[in-house]
């Protein structure tokens, strides 16, 4: 089973009312992220039927904390623009709620953070983008500050030193912002090999623990 990871969308909050309803659209088709993945329509399709099929739809939670339930989303589908989804915060009932509502009203908060499962995925090479073909929707959090916690540098470094694999843009972005690599250059860096290993292709055991030592030579060669 993969793990679950977590990814700022991009929410333009169209309404939100004193009642705790909102919508708007949670992420947006074919749009590069700061981390070199690209959300391709139908990419929430099963999960979202497999949500349908259970009667319920995802929760919205604070900060990604599975004890702190703010609201629940009543509508979520994908046209050609990307995700739109309907949602209600439980002003009534918690008090967490409430204070997630006041913040988003005011505009003091714009952040939505999904937690997930990746299912499916393929890498664009004219593009260099990862391009994100299935996604198995957990969790949607209205947090503070954005951010994928799964590309910080720390978390990449104890991927690679535990012997696994990030993702391939996971370590590109490692290599841009901690190495200092441009974009074409973390691209072909971490394409020399790595993402090779991380989809399985055909390898001697000799050449994956190359890749391995290369990658971690790289690590121990940049100044944190």
């Amino acid at each position: 089973m993969s793990k679950l990871k977590t990814k700022a969308i991009s929410f333009d909050v169209k309404a939100i009312d004193d009642e705790g309803f909102f919508s708007g659209y949670c992420s947006v088709n074919d749009v590069e992220d700061s981390y070199g993945e690209v959300v391709k329509k139908g990419a929430f399709a099963d999960s979202i039927k497999a949500w349908t099929d259970k009667g319920k739809m995802p929760p919205i939670l604070w900060q990604h904390n599975r004890s702190e339930v703010i609201g629940v989303w009543t509508k979520l589908t994908e046209d050609d623009h990307g995700l739109y989804g309907e949602g209600r915060l439980l002003v009534k009932d918690v008090a967490k709620a409430r204070e997630a509502h006041a913040l988003m009203k005011h505009g003091a908060i714009d952040g939505l953070s999904i937690g997930y499962r990746l299912q499916k995925w393929s890498f664009n090479e004219e593009d260099s983008v990862l391009e994100l073909l299935a996604i198995d929707l957990k969790e949607v959090s209205v947090v503070t500050f954005p951010a994928n916690d799964d590309s910080r540098i720390d978390s990449v470094k104890s991927i690679l030193e535990k012997g696994e694999m990030p993702t391939l843009s996971e370590f590109e972005k490692f290599l841009r912002d901690a190495g200092g690599f441009s974009k074409s250059q973390a691209t072909a860096i971490a394409g020399h090999g790595l993402r090779s290993l991380i989809q399985g292709e055909p390898g001697s055991k000799q050449s994956a623990d190359t890749d391995m030592g290369d990658a971690l030579t790289i690590l121990k060669n940049i100044n944190l």
